[in-house]
Order: structure tokens, then sequence, then C-alpha cells
């Protein structure tokens, strides 16, 4: 299923292209400043850690000189360690004392996060007098740096595209030209299916563009780490990997280190496992033959800046032409330290079969004035596209993975998001060249019956269960799908501020789910009793939800097994069992949030055994997918009145 037309894609195409991105990036830039302003300005510095913007108290654990005469602290969140934050490397931000925040405050960029502990490389050579009086804080900046990259990629795009040779990929990409493949015989990877064969031979086939169109379930990550090994065994190339998310970046890094090859992850990890920590940069110089005689060397500078740090105030020239030869002479070894530390670079980033970074981490100052014959762009379904030219200008040739049917990427700006900024460069291309386009057909997660409306919704129903799935249940003649139908219960929606909640279908949902489980205990022993999920698209619902689980005595003993968030969060995982709370009810047919389509292909194909939608017909049904999805269920004896249970 397409979400915009070709014609409309082509006649965008026609239209001053990157003009009209670079004008999308601005209102969303201007959007995201102003909510970030929000946030900050008029809160409190507790408001804004439990808005995960700060970390607050803190303490100095480390300091060390750095590149360009920058001083590295290490710190460490001294309380609060459970409140989640949004805290990332390469992202700015302040070190700031609570004394008197406004005038005492260092800028900086994190360099490093690892769980209650990060590093920052800060724009000082030696720390401010008050950083010794406790109170200290690390503040998240506006993250200029990103829109800075993503609008200085669409720039050199534009310039590019005139061009004979560096502008073939540009043109191709935005529909003036179309791509070209060489006719090479295929190559047999014995461990995947036709339709993943199919992917890799096109991919290796392809001079400018390969897409991998892969649905939930069918092995998209599988396909892609298959390709990389072949076109780095066919012409022994350097591969950049990217995708939009540190998490997805980790998974296709993991998965590829385990294959054998060579990978050098620049950024930091979001999951901080040792098996990931050893593919990163820093990691990988600490083991290098030269680091030691560069921490001898960092050990003396760092020695000579103390020395000089003793004279403070009050003393003559002598006094003065000694501090400011001291620092002169750690400036000099510093530059030595620089020195070693680019030729090690050099050399891990020569060595490395497949770099992998996020999308704004493909402009890391290592990689920064490389190019690559390939650049693989993974999840370029959730890809902003101004971030995508930013790796893409390093490449000959590029591979789109991804699902256009599932969520589109965030855009804060409501007017950025409707006037194109929400449709992504992979939407544009199937579009536009679906001779590129590979679709991943075989799923290994849902029985058929989940499987079968997003199949023929979204997919022209082309899907098809892995037998290994297709008829897997919880246990003999259970079915896998159920509509529970809440029409004229009264479970009426609410609101909050801004979000929806429904306290009664939460309750009825708690209701089902302990009659279900205590139907499982005859079927499963505690240890392989199966995972579930209770999902919503409703933040407000979420928190109802968390709330009466506390309040369901029944169900505390799976507590371990039962997890509660937004369907968002969900989009990647799998559960045998998937609740999906609807929310909406009301006598004049508001859907709101659920009218994204995408999203419910997301929250609807998440359940392995059994998927149990719990929802009001009346409200639901005045919307063309919800009708059709209850007809379906209706059609296949999967549809269940509330009332049944009440």
């Amino acid at each position: 299923m397409a979400f915009g037309g070709v014609l409309s894609i082509r006649y965008f195409c026609r239209m001053d292209y990157f003009k009209r991105l670079l004008d999308l990036l601005k209102t969303e830039r201007e959007e995201d400043r102003q909510l970030y302003l929000k946030l900050t300005q008029t809160t409190s510095v507790n408001q804004r850690r439990a808005n995960g913007l700060t970390w607050y108290p803190i303490a100095i654990r480390d300091q060390e000189m750095s590149r360009g005469d920058y001083l590295t602290v290490e710190v460490e969140r001294t309380t609060h360690h459970d409140v989640i934050h949004q805290l990332r490397f390469g992202m700015p931000a302040v070190l700031f004392s609570n004394h008197d925040a406004a005038s005492n405050k260092v800028e900086g960029t994190i360099t490093f996060v690892n769980g209650n502990r990060l590093k920052i490389t800060l724009r000082t050579d030696e720390l401010p007098d008050w950083a010794s009086d406790g109170k200290l804080g690390i503040d998240l900046l506006f993250d200029e740096n990103s829109y800075d990259e993503m609008q200085n990629a669409c720039k050199l795009a534009a310039s590019l595209s005139e061009k004979p040779a560096e502008g073939r990929l540009i043109q191709i990409l935005t529909g003036n030209k179309a791509p070209s493949f060489e006719n090479s015989a295929p190559v047999m990877v014995p461990s995947l299916n036709s339709s993943q064969q199919a992917a890799v031979n096109k991919i290796l086939q392809a001079n400018d563009l390969a897409i991998v169109h892969g649905p939930p379930g069918t092995g998209k990550t599988t396909t892609l780490v298959q390709a990389i090994k072949a076109m780095i065994k066919k012409d022994n190339q350097q591969i950049l990997l990217v995708a939009p998310s540190n998490t997805a970046v980790d998974l296709l890094s993991e998965k590829l280190s385990d294959e054998g090859l060579n990978i050098l992850r620049v950024g930091n990890p979001a999951r901080v496992s040792e098996r990931l920590l050893s593919l990163t940069l820093d990691y990988k110089m600490a083991e290098h033959s030269h680091m030691k005689e560069i921490k001898r060397m960092k050990k003396q500078a760092s020695a000579f800046m103390d020395m000089a740090h003793k004279y403070k105030r009050h003393f003559g020239k002598a006094e003065r032409d000694q501090r400011k030869a001291l620092f002169a002479e750690a400036r000099n070894i510093m530059k030595e330290v620089d020195n070693s530390e680019q030729y090690i670079i050099k050399d891990l980033v020569a060595k490395a079969q497949v770099i992998t970074a996020t999308l704004v981490g493909a402009n890391h100052y290592t990689v920064r004035n490389l190019k690559f014959n390939t650049v693989v762009i993974d999840e370029a379904g959730q890809a902003l596209e101004p971030a995508c030219w930013i790796p893409i200008l390093k490449a000959q040739k590029v591979v789109l993975a991804g699902d256009h049917c599932q969520l589109p990427p965030t855009v804060k700006s409501a007017e950025a998001a409707q006037n194109g900024l929400a449709t992504t460069l992979l939407e544009k291309c199937v579009a536009l060249h679906p001779e590129s386009v590979v679709l991943l057909e075989e799923q290994y997660r849902m029985h058929e019956m989940i499987m079968g409306y997003s199949s023929s919704t979204f997919y022209d129903d082309r899907l098809i269960a892995h037998a290994s799935v297709a008829r897997h249940v919880l246990f003999n003649n259970d079915n896998p799908l159920v509509f529970v139908d809440t029409a004229g219960c009264g479970f009426d929606e609410k609101t909050e501020q801004t979000s929806t909640y429904n306290p009664e279908e939460a309750a009825f949902l708690f209701r089902h789910l302990t009659q279900l489980v205590s139907s499982l205990d005859s079927h499963y022993k505690p240890e392989n009793f199966p995972s579930i999920a209770i999902i919503s698209p409703y933040k407000q619902q979420i928190d109802t939800l968390k709330q009466q689980f506390l309040s369901s005595p029944a169900l505390q003993a799976y507590g371990h097994k039962i997890a509660i968030n937004t369907i968002d969060s969900f989009q990647g995982q799998e559960r045998d069992i998937v609740y999906i709370s609807m929310t909406r009810s009301n006598p004049d047919n508001r859907i709101g949030f659920l009218s994204d389509i995408r999203r419910m292909n997301v929250a609807m194909t998440r359940a392995r055994k059994k998927l149990v939608v719990i929802g009001d017909s009346a409200t639901l049904s005045q919307f063309d997918f919800y009708n059709n999805f209850i007809s379906w269920a209706q059609d296949r004896n999967a549809y269940q009145s509330a009332w049944e249970f009440v």
C-alpha cells in the first residue's frame, strides 16, 4: 500500500527539490527549538530532570586533556538513577552550578554515556573555580548540530545534483533518472528464503539503488547481514551502515560482528554491553599498541597543567612567565598526542570492513571526508529525509531498507509534516523506482490469522507465514485472533489535558486477561509461561493500565512476563500474546490518533500466538480501516461482544 502517488511525487521532484526540503527543515527546527525552550526556560532543575533533560546532582570523577586543548570531564549522577533521560553521545550540553546557574556554566559536547556516568568535552582547558563548590549538574542544550548537518547536506546535494558524475545518484533518488542494474550471476545463500535471496541479488546487481521492503517479522536484518557479507566477498569493499536510531545501529553492528566481520561502531551505543563496546572507536583505540605511550604523554601534559594552575592570583612576572611556559609545554605534548591519535584512528578506520553509525553520526570527524562504494540505510521508513542525505553524499550506491507501512519518522511541526517532511525518501523511492524494490514475503513471527489483515491491507496480500509459525497457538483449539467489542457497555473515554484514556476499558482488559492467564495455567509451567504485551496508542491510557495492573492481584505472579507500554515503543518487538486497548469511545465517532493506520499496523503485528483487540465498534467502524477489520474478524469467528464477559 503506497502512501502518496507517483504523480504527486514526480511533481514534487520537478520543483526546486532541495529548496523545499530546506524550507520544511527550517519550519521543523523552529518548532523543535520552541518546544525545547518551553520545556527548559520556565522549569526548575527538578522538572528538567523529570523531563529527561538534566542530570542533577552530579559529581566529577575524572578529567583529562583532549583534542584541541579542550578538557574532557567524567561525571556521575549521584541520585535519581532510575530517571529515564535523553542525554546521548554527540549532543550539546552544559556543565552548570546550581548556586548561580545563569552565569556558572560551561558548554561542551557529550562524548560518552554509560549507565550513570558520562563524559563531556568542555570548551575550556581548565575547570572554573565554581566547579569545586558542589551542586553541579549537566543540562542538555538544543541540538543545533544535527539540524546544521542536515541543512548542510541538503545544500551540498542541491549543488552536486547539476554535475554529471557526482549528481547521478542524487538525480535517481529525486526521480529525474532511472536506476541501472548489471546482469551478474545470482548468488545463493542457503539460509535465506526465495524473497530474501532475491533481495540480496538485487543489492548485488544494483549500480546505484536497491530497496529492501521488510514487513514485520520477515527477516530484514538477516537479509541485510547476508547482503553486506556478499558485497564484501564480491568486491572487498568497505561499507557504511547507518540507521536513524542508536538501537537499530547496535543490532546490526552486533549481528555483523557475530558473522566474523571487522566492525567499527562510530558513536556511543545505546545498549551498554561489553560485546557492543568492544566494537567502538574508544575501545579499539584503548586496545591499540600505541596507546600506552599516548597515556604516558597525556599524564605528563596533565602534570604540567596542574603545575600551571597552582599559579592562581597575585603573582609577578616570573611566575606569570613560568605559568605560560607550563601551559605551552602541556599544549605541545597534546599536539603530539593528537597526531598519534589521528594515526591510530586512520589505522582502525582503514581496517574496518563495515563502519556503523547513526545518520547524523555519519559525519563524525573520523569518517567525515570518506567516500564509500555502498551506503546501507536501515530503518529508512523512520528516517527524516534531510538526515538521509548526510550519508548518501558519501556513496556511489545506496541500499534503503525498511517499511514505509509502519511508523513514520517523528516530526514535531504539524505544518512541516503535512507539507511533506513526514514522507520519507524510502516512500518516495518505492513509488518512483519499483524496479529497485524487493518485498520480503515470508514472515517468521505470527500465526497466519494474525498476519492476514495486515497482509491484505498493506502488502497486497503477498505475505505468507512460514510453516514454523503459520498455525502455532497457545493451546489446541485456541483462537489466535479476537476482537472484543465494547459497544453499548458505557466504557466512555475521558480526556485529561491533551491525552485520552478509558478506565472502564482498562479494567475490562484486565478481567479478560485474568481469565486467559487462568486458562493457560494448565498448559504451561512458570518458566515457559507465554510473554504478554499490553499496548495502546495513548500515553494516558498506558498510565491508567499500569495503575490498574497493580490492583489486579491475580496477575501479580505473572508480572515479569507482562509489559505495558505505547505502540510506538514496541516497534521491532514481539510477544506471544498482545492486547491492544483502542481507548476511543465517544458519540461523535472521533478517533484522533487512531487514524494513523501505520501505527495500527505496528500494533497488530507484534503478537506471535494471540492478538486481542479491545474497542468500541460504534466509534471505530465509522473509519474504513477498522470497519473492514471488524468484518474480517467476524468472517473468521474472531468477534466477541464484551457483554459475554460482563
